[in-house]
Order: structure tokens, then C-alpha cells, then sequence
């Protein structure tokens, strides 16, 4: 009895592993043109309730994107993920030595609460005050800047780039050290008016020296986030914006 039961186990795992592979896409990045790409990746960041898939690298480095998978050049132009798993992912790109392009969309900060996209819009008298509410808010960092909102009448997301790039207390181990996170940061509409909430979400966090990060250019596209990947091929077209058109919100050399 216990060869057959064995020999089932085996089928059954076969079969399971079977209908994963069966079920990976085939996605495809066209980008046209653009000589000087130098790594496309995609991050699977959150799991279906809009937790962390996997947590935040205190020790991350921003040439070095901790992606879930890479894309392999396929000419002309194109990148190609062979097998992504089922799910949402952002993709990043990498250009040049210090060119970082990321997609994102506004997972939930609270539990139970639904994702939002960039096209999720809030209207623009509730977006002037929020942006003017981060303005005027006392923070450890000299540079905090509100990239992109979204979200409904009840709850509005933003997507914030914080730098300190004054002494800090990491000078002792690394000189002239400067932070720079990416979190979202929840409003929520109470009693008439928009509170912040204290719960946040961080995408990244980083730190390197000043001088280095003033070198970077790291910006944010929603049209590269929430990409849904299943087991039909996909192809994605991308028109890489120059740098130099500031037409994309981020960190730009300074």
C-alpha cells in the first residue's frame, strides 16, 4: 500500500507543478529605441490584501533594484519576462549609470481598504490642500515632496519622496550620509475635513552619501504599476521620457 500511495503523491505534486508553469505569462516590453537601457525588472510588491510580500531593505541600494524577476533583451528594442507567475507587478527601469524609472500604484495603508491607481483621481480642491498641508507640516526630513495623488471622496493616497540630505545621525559610520524614502501616506475624510493618517507604506528606503545622491535621477510613472500578468503573452509599449523633459515626478540631479 505504500508504493501506490507514494507513486499518487508524486502524480499529484507533478501535476501541481505542471499547472504553475502552464499558467506563467510571457510578457514583453517594447521600448522602442532606447540604446541605453540597461536592466528592465518588475516587483511583485504586495499580496492581495496589500501587505508587504516581502519587507523593506534598510541596506538597499538604488542601482541595485531588488526585483522579483528580470527581463531578458530580445531585440529591437524589446524586453522579455519568459515566465512571471500570475499576479500585479511594477516594473523598473534602469538606464545609463544613474537613470531609474519605477512604476507604483497606491496600495491600501489600512486593512480591508482597496488599492487605488493614478487614474483613481481626487477632485482638485481636496489635491491643493493635502499638497499644501505636506508643505506646511514640520518633518525629520528638509525634503519632503508629494509626487502623485489618488483615491476617492473618503480617502485620498499619495505617493511622497522624503530626503534629508543635512547631517544626519548615520555621519558617524558613513560621512556626508543623506536618506531618501518613497512612501504612501493616507489622508482620510473625517468630520468635514481631510486627517492624516499615521500609517504609512514604504517602498523604499535607501542611504548613501549626499554627494551621490544629488547625481540620481529616480522618478515614478504610474503607466509602468498594477501590470496584470496571466497565462496569455502580453506586450507592453513604453516611450522612455527623456530626462532632461522633467515630464515625470521624482528625484532629478541637483
Amino acid at each position: 500500500m505504500i508504493r501506490p500511495l507514494f507513486h499518487g503523491l508524486l502524480v499529484s505534486m507533478g501535476l501541481v507543478m505542471f499547472s504553475g508553469a502552464a499558467l506563467a505569462g510571457k510578457v514583453t516590453v517594447d521600448l522602442g529605441d532606447a540604446p541605453d537601457v540597461a536592466l528592465v525588472g518588475a516587483f511583485q510588491r504586495w499580496d492581495a490584501d496589500g501587505n508587504h510580500r516581502r519587507q523593506v531593505n534598510q541596506k538597499a541600494k538604488i542601482g541595485s533594484p531588488e526585483i522579483d524577476a528580470q527581463a531578458v533583451p530580445a531585440g529591437s528594442g524589446k524586453w522579455e519576462f519568459a515566465n512571471l507567475p500570475p499576479g500585479t507587478y511594477d516594473l523598473v527601469i534602469m538606464r545609463g549609470s544613474n537613470v531609474r524609472i519605477e512604476g507604483f500604484t497606491f496600495p491600501p495603508v489600512l486593512e480591508f481598504d482597496p488599492f487605488f491607481t493614478a487614474a483613481d483621481e481626487i477632485d482638485a480642491e481636496a489635491r491643493d490642500w493635502i499638497v499644501e498641508d505636506i508643505g506646511k507640516a514640520r518633518h525629520y526630513e528638509n525634503k519632503v515632496v508629494p509626487l502623485h495623488l489618488g483615491g476617492d471622496d473618503k480617502v485620498a493616497r499619495v505617493l511622497v519622496m522624503l530626503i534629508r540630505d543635512l547631517p544626519t545621525s548615520y555621519e558617524a559610520d558613513l560621512p556626508g550620509a543623506a536618506t531618501m524614502r518613497f512612501e504612501v501616506w493616507q489622508y482620510d475624510w473625517k468630520y468635514g475635513g481631510w486627517v492624516k493618517n499615521k500609517r504609512t507604506k514604504v517602498l523604499h528606503r535607501v542611504i548613501l552619501p549626499r554627494d551621490e545622491l544629488r547625481r540620481w535621477t529616480w522618478l515614478w510613472d504610474p503607466k509602468l504599476g498594477g501590470i496584470e500578468v496571466t497565462a496569455a503573452a502580453k506586450t507592453i509599449k513604453y516611450q522612455l521620457p527623456k530626462p532632461a523633459d522633467r515630464t515625470l515626478k521624482g528625484l532629478y540631479p541637483y
